[in-house]
């Protein structure tokens, strides 16, 4: 792959299933495509992962919900970091075409300093 915007999965293109595909993978950060076609988390399921994950939204649209927070409209532009262990999960995606998101997820060096 060399263009975000092309090249999707099979599965993506044909709507069946939102896609995941590592750009790039080292111990302390992995840089991934998401794909969605009009997908959102299982009813009842959080996402509140070991690592820290920044993301922004490149096409479509999706709704973000933080745990004690009102529903977030991402549009092409919107990034948000979400900080590890933050329940999260994903309200609604795009149905009219794919929305492509970009995830960085990564992890604090032990001696970094967190304030």
């Amino acid at each position: 792959m060399n263009n975000l915007f092309r090249d999707f999965p099979t599965a993506a293109v044909r709507a069946e299933e939102e896609t995941f595909e590592d750009l790039l993978a080292r111990p302390d950060v992995r840089i991934e495509r998401i794909v969605s076609t009009g997908q959102a988390s299982p009813p009842g399921f959080w996402y509140s992962q070991p690592q820290g994950e920044w993301v922004v939204v490149l096409q479509g649209a999706a709704g973000l919900l933080i745990e004690g927070e009102p529903v977030r409209e991402l549009r092409p532009g919107d990034f948000i970091n979400i900080p590890a262990y933050c329940r999260h999960r994903v309200e609604w995606t795009e149905a009219n075409g794919p929305t492509v998101w970009l995830a960085v997820h990564y992890e604090l060096a032990q001696d970094a300093p967190t304030a």
